[in-house]
């Protein structure tokens, strides 16, 4: 059921215009999910000074406000851990909006590009593995989303263009929502018995810049949105600040648990710049929503050949960014990482594999965010080496079981001083160490592992979560003796 919106005819007959009623945000609706057992923010407009008025139904008395000069009001309402469907009732002299079947939850924004975008349902010639089976069984009251669609604005606005509004997932509005963020929601709503809100608003395409407020990015440029013509609506996906004034502006300040991104293709040649940008948005995001520094899990771009699998150097090997994207974990407070070494194809950008990619952010949530500490959220991570003879031994973090590699390690190199780096053996030494050698480097100084844009990923803790690729060195003119 819709808001319902009742004017008071009585006192309508003294209002020139219908304009001066209370109301709502596209957010703030019937059937939305609010974050339980806290402080949330309803928001919305009014004739100016106007007295607003809030019932709830878990409200021991109403609440109060007043709109502000601009005729915009806010209030705070405390939440609570109840399952139960709620009522909640806003007034103002002249009219009432009345919201039913409202429940609280968790709450997930879900942004980025086209992998984030891409449907439970698929692409142009581009499957969901497990896509269909899930469309088929969704039918959960307790997961709700809501879909803001594609816009642009050179400011910020406060409404949205066009949404797709909060309502229950079933098989009949399932099969175009992202399938990372589906993935990702149905089994948190399935795990804590709690229902679960999931926020969708993605541009495929897009870059990080676009989704950063004018504010930060001007710290790293000069920007003049003035002179930015666009010839298509398209473009602006790759323009500064664009995509954050139509599609993240006007969710603030509904509160949030966290917040879960795929993003990155779209910068992967500017990497340095990346592992600036990412972080100064998401710290941005934090500050504007004034919530602290809520969880902010991300997946690290997949291995694809970009048509140049043999890229070596930066900026056209991929592998520069995915380092970008791991360095970042130590510049984002509360930040988790999804890596996806194992799931890319050689022949799209979109590897079909999403539920994979939903299951590692679950991982992180449920043990980052919710406590379940028994729950692995990370793959090996390099942490340090050691030069033996003519071998290099290296040490990883969160392999707390040892390592495993299901067919054997593959895609390691080893380069000694003239920093060529050649095709190495690599095996698991002791079920915790990798060591790597090879009969062309002699005397070794470093190593790197699945350093370039197309991988199949191999090592992996027992969890099967993947190791990112990494390299031991950082080095800006090295070669590859293949390519040599």
């Amino acid at each position: 059921m819709k808001r319902i919106t009742i004017t008071i005819l009585f006192l309508s007959l003294l209002v020139p215009s219908l304009k001066a009623q209370i109301s709502l945000p596209s957010i703030i609706d019937s059937n939305m999910v609010l974050q339980r057992n806290t402080s949330v923010k309803l928001w919305g407009w009014a004739k100016k000074n106007e007295k607003i008025k809030i019932t709830g139904s878990w409200f021991s008395q109403p609440i109060e406000t007043k709109a502000d000069k601009n005729g915009k009001w806010i209030a705070t309402l405390l939440t609570t851990n109840s399952k139960e469907p709620q009522t909640i009732k806003i007034s103002d002299s002249s009219s009432e909006i009345a919201l039913t079947d409202i429940l609280f939850g968790e709450v997930w924004l879900c942004s980025g590009q086209s992998n984030m975008e891409r449907a439970l349902s698929g692409g142009n010639a581009e499957p969901t593995f497990n896509g269909l089976g899930a469309i088929a069984k969704a039918n959960n009251p307790n997961l709700r989303i809501f879909t803001i669609e594609r816009a642009h604005s050179k400011t910020p606005k406060e409404e949205f263009g066009k949404v797709q509004s909060w309502a229950s997932v079933n098989a009949n509005n399932v099969a175009d929502f992202s399938a990372v963020a589906y993935f990702f929601g149905s089994q948190l709503q399935e795990a804590l018995d709690v229902p679960v809100g999931l926020i969708h608003s993605s541009w495929g395409g897009s870059d990080v810049r676009a989704w950063m407020s004018e504010e930060i990015v001007r710290t790293f440029e000069d920007l003049d949105l003035n002179k930015v013509e666009l010839k298509d609506d398209w473009e602006a996906r790759r323009v500064p600040t664009m995509l954050f004034n139509a599609m993240i502006h006007p969710i603030i300040p509904y509160t949030l648990k966290g917040t879960i991104w795929y993003q990155g293709e779209s910068n992967r040649n500017e990497p340095e710049r990346y592992q600036q940008l990412f972080p100064a948005m998401v710290n941005d995001w934090c500050h504007r929503w004034s919530i602290g520094n809520f969880p902010f899990y991300y997946v690290q771009i997949a291995p694809y050949d970009y048509r140049n699998p043999n890229a070596y150097k930066n900026p056209e090997n991929a592998a520069f960014i995915r380092e970008a994207q791991l360095k970042s974990l130590d510049a984002i407070p509360n930040a988790g990482m999804a890596v996806t070494m194992d799931l890319g194809e050689s022949f799209t950008i979109h590897p079909p594999k999403k539920k994979e990619v939903g299951d590692r952010l679950f991982y992180l949530a449920m043990n980052k965010t919710y406590g379940f500490k028994t729950i692995d959220y990370s793959g090996p991570v390099y942490a340090s080496h050691e030069v033996k003879s003519d071998s290099l031994i290296i040490t990883f973090k969160h392999a707390e079981k040892g390592l495993y590699s299901p067919k054997g390690l593959k895609s390691f190199e080893i380069a000694g001083e003239d920093q060529v780096f050649y095709p190495a053996d690599a095996s698991i030494l002791n079920k915790k160490y990798v060591l790597v050698k090879s009969g062309k480097v002699s005397k070794p100084l470093a190593v790197r592992y699945g350093w370039s844009n197309w991988v199949d990923g191999s090592l992996f803790d027992t969890s099967l979560l993947p190791a990112s690729s990494f390299r031991t060195d950082d080095w800006d003119d090295a070669t590859q003796a293949a390519n040599e």
